[in-house]
């Protein structure tokens, strides 16, 4: 449903359950800010159909058949102008999660959200922002603080750096060149804040937090925000 001087969310949605698909799309079609332009019945009709339509967001299933859609979702993000992906699925087990972040999923949501969560996860996500359901993040950060599961950058094993530096705050602020805007700006995004949520806060411009965030995955190693989350957290950067 188009909203008047605004223009609406493309999404193609992907289920491989029939009544299912058509639920969501329907749902979806209701929804203020949102226009349905497809729907795919797999993964490998997914990535057809988005590099055919070019939609602003796929919402996408994990298991279906044919091409699951953590496959799809690594097509769709390595796609030249790269599709935005949200993860819509039942599935919630923490390598299941783990799976489509490092696939490059930008949203994760379960399908027990509800119609609000969805249009909230596809508008942040068009805007080039980062959703996760709050237990989903919970978990997501429990697991990456006990063990290296999505191969951050000098962290494995008994928690000094292999240098023999110890793994503490001022020490992988040094060794990573971190700046202390840089480390503020991550302190934010480890409580949940929005770019714009942070660039009110430190009194900066948006474009400027994004920049500061380029840094910190560059020095850091970490390939999203779900990464800067748990970098963060591992090494006392978080609040």
């Amino acid at each position: 449903m188009a909203v008047p001087g605004k223009l609406p969310v493309r999404v193609l949605v992907a289920d491989d359950q029939r009544v299912v698909r058509d639920g969501l799309s329907l749902l979806l079609s209701l929804l203020p800010g949102v226009q349905v332009v497809g729907t795919a019945i797999d993964g490998e009709d997914a990535v057809r159909q988005a590099l055919s339509l070019a939609p602003d967001v796929v919402l996408i299933d994990l298991h279906m058949p044919n091409c699951d859609g953590v496959e799809a979702t690594r097509r769709l993000v390595s796609a030249q102008q790269g599709i935005p992906v949200v993860v819509l699925t039942s599935y919630s087990d923490d390598e299941t999660v783990l799976a489509a972040l490092q696939a490059g999923a930008r949203g994760f949501l379960t399908k027990d959200a509800g119609a609000e969560e969805i249009s909230q996860a596809l508008s942040v996500v068009r805007a080039g922002e980062a959703q996760l359901d709050p237990s989903i993040q919970r978990r997501l950060v429990e697991a990456l603080v006990q063990g290296d599961r999505l191969g951050m950058p000098g962290t494995a094993g008994t928690g000094h750096h292999p240098c023999g530096i110890p793994a503490g705050a001022e020490a992988r602020r040094i060794h990573d060149g971190l700046t202390p805007r840089e480390a503020d700006v991550l302190t934010e995004i480890a409580a949940g804040l929005s770019n714009a949520e942070i660039a009110t806060k430190l009194f900066v411009s948006e474009t400027t937090v994004k920049t500061h965030i380029n840094h910190l995955m560059a020095k850091t190693g970490s390939r999203g925000r779900a990464q800067l989350v748990a970098y963060a957290f591992r090494f006392g950067l978080a609040t």
